[in-house]
């Protein structure tokens, strides 16, 4: 017979901390916390068991769980010395969920189960208090209707705000025992009017409708969502507590609360919570009474009149605070305390690890390893690197008033602040000229980057996370919002609009690229900061990590802001961004257009010395770390203008009959781009191009060498190569222009993005120095995904569990990790010391780091702003390959 109920109480438990994902959080820290021998009303779990058991039965149970339920009873009357649904000593639980991961407010919870028009005196008598007693049956009613039956709240709390009125009473505790009968009268009416049956008396059938309901809130349209948001599977399922009730609301010396052990905000060590007297749990919450503070200190620093619980129950205070100590002690991180106090004596109903902002996180952990708490990698592995985008961009004000303009997606974090443009071009001048300026655009197309390079942030009508606008503006650190469909763009207006709200060019807009949300005006920033406790978890992860953390970079600001950041190299410097400034982008369309080689060579003479000059300064802000950098890898009718104004006006820039460039513009476009003329088969039709790259980077390296004295690690790659022998002609290319100009201190080698590749990466490596594996590429190739496109579908396929994660987010690692593994263990059979990297966007995420770290990754390379972020998640990688 399987066990699917755990009890506890009494001084011990049949669970504990580490049954986890058997009794859910809630369910084993309540096991734990009674086995240490604290105050918990005894109980018993329903376990995640029974959840997975109930989904896959067609919502039934296990035969034998009745049985054990009653046992779990028979359990909590033994220790309270009370009879469940008894009329003259009756037994009142709470029924609550209980995942093992921390999903709050998402499910349901039943309180005062068991209570009816007979037992409701039972109460009444033992307390001594029928006023209490009715008040607590009246909640019992609310919630249970609502949760259980379906009949909205709303429906009870207009029924008691009219009895209020009419009693000249402003809060709930004004209400007498009579005024609490004349409403539950009326409760029970509203029950019968909306679902023609009356409310249930059997305290039984009142337990199995509450742990069907909880059971399934598992499913409910918020608690899907909230598993989506926080990649929580839901084969997890929840369990279910059943606990012995504990009032808070019986008179003055009565109360619940809820508190941390440390600022969930700041991290500092004291402590932090809210309170209300004669109350539930759900009072607390609701916000129909403001709360009270936890200590007198907060009290004075809020300004408030009403006493903290350290100064209205010093004496429970006091046991309470001691009890903060033995978890935190116990537990060894910052924890999250609900707790009721009723007639002067403390319950604990729960613990557990308290959510906390970035910033409290990094001190907590600091803090804890400093005292000897925790070790440097426990510090280490408490903090979750994403969260670090909270802490280096822009963000705004918590406290500051905002008026919201649209929504769209979270595509790059941080805010800005701005003057709306609707052309890169207007973007380009208005920030030369000193102006800051916000891009809005119905989508961006690679002709956009230098408006969106001069930009401070980003909005787009249209596509995802993983669209042109979210890639390149998380690749430049740029705040972005993309997809916000709900705003209407009119070019020729200059405007758009929202919800029939007008936004004109020049108007004054805030984006929140980490919450994708436009605001009118200017809302209230903060700077970001890295130094000291930051600076020193940095500090600790990179003494922890075996891969090198590099940057995908390619102006000097991006290199020293990556650099800033920690970075230890450039992984992928995308020469194509450096043509579209205005001195050049002339001079390369020039050479696109050339009919013959001689031509093309001529108008790359003029493209040469600014080249040069890119890599040269890209070189003295790394002062020799090792540069990784990409012969130009876009087809090259992206480079052309596609309107026929842009075209006629380029025409006559270029002394060229209009008809003429737009029969050269239809050449060169292609069916399918990104399967088409690019890359290293750009380097084979017209190896000059490659040639002018490559003397542009071996001579800026020689230029900085002799200016400074510090070599320049020069690592040329050569993009989305298939086959052995495309690596072996260009290489010699760029070899011939190294032997011409007389240097020899550099590599060659080649991007990873293509199946066949991988597959003969035992080849391809006879020819190659270094594999980055370029996995935006390798997956979209390897799924025959547009990852511009997908991005329509994509949600449907995770919802659907087809997928785990969008794979453009997160690497796929069976497919696409697959390939990987492939490339890496025959690349390295042919080459032993062959160095091995990752350039895409996944080089930032911290699960494909981790996968980075098992397959043997000598480096990851990421955008500036996410190098933090790569270094904490290269570091707990390692840690937990020591298997900590």
């Amino acid at each position: 017979m399987s066990q699917w109920v755990y009890k506890f109480g009494g001084g011990s438990a049949e669970g504990n901390t580490s049954m986890k994902n058997l009794l859910g959080g809630k369910g084993a820290n309540l096991a734990e916390m009674a086995s240490l021998g604290l105050p918990v009303p005894p109980g018993f779990t329903l376990t995640t068991d029974v959840c997975t058991y109930y989904y896959d039965h067609g919502e039934k149970y296990p035969d034998d769980m009745d049985a054990q339920i009653e046992t779990g009873l028979a359990h909590i009357e033994q220790l309270t010395g009370k009879v469940f649904g008894d009329a003259v000593n009756p037994l009142l639980v709470s029924v609550r969920s209980g995942a093992r991961a921390s999903m709050p407010g998402m499910m349901d919870t039943v309180l005062n189960l068991g209570l009816n028009d007979e037992t409701v005196d039972g109460l009444a008598k033992l307390s001594g208090d029928r006023r209490f007693a009715l008040d607590s049956y009246r909640r019992f009613i609310t919630m249970y209707s609502d949760v259980v039956m379906g009949v909205h709240h709303h429906t009870f709390e207009d029924i008691l705000e009219d009895a209020k009125l009419d009693n000249g009473y402003n809060l709930d505790t004004q209400m007498t025992a009579s005024d609490w009968e004349a409403v539950i009268v009326l409760y029970k009416a509203a029950v019968r009017d909306a679902l023609g049956r009356d409310f249930p008396q059997d305290a039984r059938e009142q337990l199995k409708g509450a742990v069907d309901a909880v059971f399934g809130s598992w499913m409910n349209d918020r608690a899907v969502v909230y598993r989506n948001l926080n990649d929580i599977p839901a084969a997890w399922g929840t369990a279910v507590n059943v606990q012995a009730m504990v009032f808070g609301n019986m008179g003055d010396t009565s109360a619940t609360g809820v508190a941390f052990t440390r600022d969930p905000s700041t991290g500092e060590n004291r402590y932090y919570g809210e309170f209300l007297i004669n109350a539930q749990g759900e009072d607390v919450v609701a916000g129909i009474r403001t709360p009270q503070t936890l200590t007198k200190e907060s009290r004075l620093e809020m300004g408030d009149d009403a006493p903290s619980m350290e100064e209205a129950l010093p004496e429970v205070y006091a046991q309470l605070a001691e009890t903060f100590v033995a978890l935190e002690g116990h537990y060894r991180d910052m924890q999250d305390i609900e707790f009721t106090v009723e007639r002067g004596m403390l319950w604990m109903l729960q613990t557990r690890t308290g959510k906390r902002t970035a910033r409290a996180a990094i001190k907590i952990a600091v803090d804890m390893a400093e005292d000897g708490s925790i070790t440097t990698d426990e510090a280490l592995m408490r903090i979750e690197p994403l969260s670090l985008d909270q802490l280096l961009h822009p963000t705004l004000d918590p406290n500051a008033v905002r008026d919201l303009v649209a929504s769209g997606l979270p595509a790059s974090p941080g805010a800005a602040i701005g003057q709306v443009v609707f052309s890169s071009d207007e973007a380009e001048t208005l920030a030369k000229a000193g102006h800051k300026v916000i891009l809005v655009r119905i989508e961006t197309s690679p002709e956009d980057i230098h408006g969106m390079h001069a930009a401070e942030a980003i909005v787009t009508a249209r596509g995802g996370m993983t669209s042109h606008a979210a890639v390149v503006a998380r690749g430049m650190g740029t705040p972005c919002v993309s997809g916000a469909g709900t705003i209407r763009i009119d070019y020729a207006a200059g405007q758009f609009t929202c919800a029939g709200r007008v936004v004109k060019a020049g108007d004054i807009i805030t984006v929140d690229g980490a919450t994708g949300q436009v605001f009118a005006g200017e809302v209230a920033m903060v700077l970001p900061e890295m130094s000291g406790d930051f600076a020193k978890v940095m500090q600790w992860a990179d003494d922890a990590r075996t891969m090198a953390v590099r940057t995908n970079a390619e102006t000097p600001l991006d290199v020293q802001t990556a650099r800033d950041f920690g970075a230890e190299g450039i992984g992928l410097c995308r020469t194509e961004h450096m043509f579209f400034e205005a001195d050049r982008l002339a001079h390369f369309r020039e050479m696109i257009l050339a009919d013959n080689e001689e031509a093309r060579r001529d108008a790359l003479a003029k493209i040469l010395p600014v080249q040069r000059e890119d890599f040269a300064a890209i070189f003295r802000v790394m002062e020799g770390r090792p540069c990784t950098i990409r012969l130009l890898d876009p087809p090259l009718h992206e480079f052309l203008p596609h309107a026929e104004a842009d075209i006629e006006a380029l025409a006559e820039t270029l002394k060229l009959p209009a008809s003429e460039l737009m029969a050269r513009a239809r050449e060169l476009a292609e069916t399918n781009p990104m399967l088409g003329h690019r890359g290293c088969r750009l380097g084979i039709s017209y190896p000059e191009i490659y040639e002018m790259q490559a003397r542009a980077i071996l001579e800026a390296q020689a230029l900085v060498s002799k200016e400074s004295g510090i070599n320049p690690i020069a690592e040329i790659m050569i993009p989305l190569v298939s086959s052995e022998k495309e690596l072996e002609l260009l290489k010699a290319h760029i070899d011939a222009v190294a032997a011409d100009i007389d240097v020899s201190d550099y590599t060659v080698g080649t991007m990873i993005e293509l199946p066949r590749a991988a597959l003969r990466a035992d080849r391809i490596a006879e020819f190659a120095a270094f594999f980055s594996f370029g996995t935006n590429d390798l997956t979209q190739t390897t799924y025959g995904l547009s990852r511009d496109d997908a991005g329509k579908f994509l949600p449907d396929y995770v919802r659907a569990g087809i997928m785990e994660k969008d794979p453009f987010v997160t690497l796929d690692q069976d497919g696409v990790g697959d390939l990987i593994r492939i490339a890496v263990e025959r690349g390295r059979a042919t080459k032993p010391d062959l160095k091995l990297g990752i350039c895409g966007e996944h080089g930032g995420d911290p699960a494909s780091i981790d996968f980075c770290q098992r397959v043997g990754l000598n480096y990851v390379s990421c955008s500036p702003y996410r190098v933090p972020i790569a270094r904490l998640a290269a570091a707990q990688a390692a840690i937990r390959a020591k298997g900590l």
